[in-house]
């Protein structure tokens, strides 16, 4: 970060003292636990033969082992890469060695994996997060030196995130500390993190450095309550006897939450964010129905995640049940560090604001990547006259606020006519019998060479057939 914000994120520890920062499992960390530790954390990476600049790759489950690192690798002068925990073992050896890692982290849950990765790309790793605290992470914090804490250029590389590889090789995206900062400012903003906060740890840590929330959280002073693993029931007991007050979850994960057999309505209201792909009406609907109010965010891997954020506005508060989640299915306005959100034609302009006119939305901004790390080909493709594109297909509606209608690759053509699959979903999932729904294309007979729409249900247990 700047050379003048790290010294008040010091402060912040230092002022916090007592407060409980970190639970994880039967482990808790009070802010001062958790600044001593970061600063072990740094001298270990040094002890270990770290420099400024060399990358540290962390398979990690959410946990203090994480969050740790988040603090620690930035602090080192070090560059940290996230690794998705659900990727194949030849992908992460490839990711390993596309970034150059010195160093692998891992949790406990992922040490088999770590330790054949790691091995066969020929680097150290280091096990760590054992619930008895027995593992070599607590062996090296225990004999670690002074911390060491560098001075880092705004732009210089803090993370590279790894995109999901669906289409390719995956990329890596380059952060730098001056996004990472203002985005953790934007997520604590939008999501009204305080230091009565608690934030159940739902989204992936390593998911686009968990959209910048494993510093938005600290920043604002809350308890970071982690969670190792999707298990609704789990989800439903912290919910209603251990104060959270906020999370963040994919659509899906949502549903499979409000199914749940505890789903019950809330005595107060959880605040929660929801991104990755546009929910449905119904979704929010039922969600708020149980007393967890949704906020949707857009964003990508390549925007430090979300970069658009449906910020509700006071004259919408006398809508309807079902007009209130028609305006929170759109994704919205830029977020509160973004650049200027456009949605352009083909030919680069301004689509007219009538909430009809389909063009692709393009985004600026500190919160935009440096661009793909051994990859200025892709990096040059991704973005146009300084705007990056995002592939995704929307609408700009009168009050400035985008709505996507689809992933440009996605769109279904039938007969010569482009269908927007998103809009179909959310036909389908307005029907009560309806869990969850995706919409694909395959090919029809009376169409050559063109494919129409065919619904099927996405991955919840129990998802009942559309028809």
């Amino acid at each position: 970060m700047s050379h003048n914000v790290a010294p008040r994120a010091t402060t912040h520890y230092i002022y916090r003292g007592d407060r409980t920062a970190v639970i994880d499992g039967a482990l808790r960390l009070t802010y001062a636990d958790l600044y001593r530790r970061v600063g072990h954390v740094t001298a270990a990476l040094e002890a270990l033969g770290v420099r400024p600049g060399d990358r540290v790759a962390a398979l990690c489950a959410n946990s203090a082992v994480m969050l740790e690192l988040h603090s620690a690798v930035p602090a080192h002068g070090s560059v940290l890469v996230p690794l998705n925990i659900r990727l194949s073992e030849p992908e992460l050896v490839y990711i390993l060695e596309h970034s150059g890692a010195t160093l692998l982290v891992a949790t406990v849950e992922f040490a088999d994996r770590a330790r054949a990765v790691a091995e066969s790309v020929g680097i150290r790793v280091v096990v760590g997060g054992s619930a008895d605290g027995a593992d070599e992470y607590e062996s090296l914090l225990a004999q670690a030196g002074a911390p060491v804490r560098r001075e880092t250029d705004e732009r210089g590389l803090l993370a590279i995130n790894y995109t999901s590889g669906t289409t390719g090789r995956p990329k890596g995206v380059m952060y730098h500390h001056r996004g990472a900062y203002l985005q953790s400012l934007a997520m604590a903003y939008h999501s009204g993190l305080g230091p009565g906060s608690t934030y159940l740890w739902t989204l992936p840590m390593f998911h686009c450095d968990g959209w910048c929330f494993t510093w938005a959280v600290i920043a604002a002073g809350g308890t970071n309550l982690c969670l190792r693993s999707i298990d609704t029931g789990r989800i439903w007991r912290h919910l209603t006897e251990d104060g959270v007050t906020h999370f963040s979850a994919a659509p899906t994960v949502l549903t499979m939450i409000a199914e749940d057999p505890s789903a019950a309505r809330l005595d107060r209201v959880v605040r929660a964010a929801t991104g990755g792909a546009p929910p449905s009406p119904a979704l929010l609907s039922r969600m708020a129905g149980l007393g967890i109010e949704i906020t949707h965010l857009y964003g990508m891997t390549e925007t430090f995640g979300p970069i658009v954020v449906n910020e509700w506005q006071p004259q919408w508060d006398d809508a309807t049940d079902d007009e209130r989640a028609v305006r929170k299915a759109r994704q919205g306005i830029g977020n509160i560090v973004a650049g200027r959100v456009r949605v352009v034609s083909d030919e680069g302009r301004d689509v007219p604001s009538d909430g009809e006119t389909i063009g692709e939305l393009v985004v600026r901004g500190n919160n935009v990547m440096l661009g793909y790390y051994r990859d200025p080909a892709a990096t040059a493709a991704a973005t146009v006259d300084g705007w990056l594109r995002t592939g995704d297909l929307a609408v700009m509606h009168a009050d400035g606020y985008v709505e996507i209608r689809d992933r440009s690759k996605d769109v279904i053509i039938s007969g010569g006519e482009n269908i927007a699959s998103v809009e179909v979903e959310r036909v389908l999932d307005s029907h009560p019998d309806v869990v969850e729904s995706v919409v694909v294309g395959r090919t029809d007979e009376r169409w050559v060479g063109s494919r129409s729409p065919t619904s099927r249900c996405g991955p919840v247990p129990q998802c009942p057939p559309t028809t």
